[in-house]
């Protein structure tokens, strides 16, 4: 039948090394890194691009959701780590394929549940003070005056776009003026606003990096001015989480439903420690520099692990290791018009 996994498939891959599918788009590194990580964890590696996905409903020929002429329902766990941009019907019908594949039975990391959670700002902060995680005050609005109101409130603010990642896109307004044209400018391009209370920290946060409900790496992050994002020319250097910044960023990724994701910690100037994001396809070519982890093994031990059974070539972990339709929709709109 279309997208289940019968017992006589399962068998079947029992006879073979496993085969964990990674949805990415050209050969990045962390593709190649991945591949490596998995094949010295006794799997094998198969690559795919996600905008060469189709599926087939009846008719002649195999029912299912296929890459070209892999069938991904033949694999045996599959890795998410770029949704690639595109229009709206293409990023609704990919984020539905990977439901498809994950409500069949395939192992999916990260669930599309959770890409989705985590693209969406609003839903994250959500989730997180639903799970009494601390989080900054936020306000999401799509009217400017809303927005407007929530600036008085607050004084001093960040503006985020709703969705994005890496720190493109985000201001802090703490001017009335300066607002004012913020918020109208953005208004007439039919963005959500996204405002959040500017939390004074100094120049730097924490970034911990989570696999499997365990921090495998953790790092400072070191800017030049209030932003601290990487791809904003912010460095990295090694950090020891206490059991206060452990315990929140796992809390943070069980309450998205997040396995692997990178979760920002503020430590704010007066003495609060606030979640202020929660990536769920993480980069992490940055943190391992500065921490000489091997992440993608930990990432390949998690795979090995959802598996439920371990080759003998595994490699184990070195270190310690609707709502929905909408949030989809909102992603398809911002990714198109990137």
């Amino acid at each position: 039948m279309s997208g289940m996994r019968t017992g006589r498939g399962r068998a079947a891959r029992s006879k073979r090394r496993p085969r964990v599918g990674i949805l990415a788009t050209g050969d990045h590194w962390h593709v190649a890194a991945l591949a490596g990580a998995l094949r010295r964890a006794g799997c094998q590696a198969v690559a795919f691009d996600g905008r060469r996905l189709s599926g087939r409903v009846g008719g002649t020929g195999r029912d299912g959701i296929h890459a070209d002429h892999l069938g991904l329902a033949d694999l045996d766990a599959l890795l998410v780590r770029f949704i690639p941009a595109g229009s709206l019907d293409q990023i609704v019908f990919r984020m539905d394929a990977l439901h498809l594949l994950a409500d069949g039975g395939l192992p999916v990391i990260n669930h599309p549940r959770a890409i989705e959670r985590t693209v969406d700002k609003h839903w994250t902060s959500r989730l997180l003070a639903g799970a009494g995680i601390p989080t900054p005050r936020t306000v999401v609005a799509e009217q400017a005056a809303d927005a407007q109101r929530a600036f008085r409130e607050m004084g001093d603010v960040v503006v985020k776009p709703l969705l994005g990642a890496g720190g493109r896109g985000i201001c802090r307004v703490s001017d009335r003026d300066v607002a004012y044209r913020v918020f109208r400018a953005l208004e007439a391009q039919g963005a959500v606003f996204y405002v959040q209370e500017f939390v004074p920290h100094g120049r730097s946060d924490l970034r911990l990096l989570v696999v499997g409900g365990r921090v495998v790496a953790a790092a400072r992050r070191h800017g030049n001015g209030w932003k601290t994002n990487v791809a904003a020319g912010a460095r990295m250097t090694s950090h020891d989480p206490d059991r206060v910044e452990t315990d929140l960023a796992v809390r943070a990724c069980r309450a998205v439903g997040a396995e692997v994701a990178g979760v920002d910690l503020l430590e704010a100037d007066d003495g609060r420690m606030l979640v202020c994001e929660v990536n769920g396809i993480p980069g992490w070519s940055a943190l391992e520099r500065a921490t000489g982890r091997r992440i993608a093994e930990e990432v390949a031990a998690l795979v090995i692990d959802r598996l439920g059974a371990v080759p003998a070539r595994a490699v184990p972990a070195s270190v310690e290791a609707a709502h929905v339709r909408a949030a989809r929709v909102a992603a398809a709109r911002a990714e198109a018009v990137r």
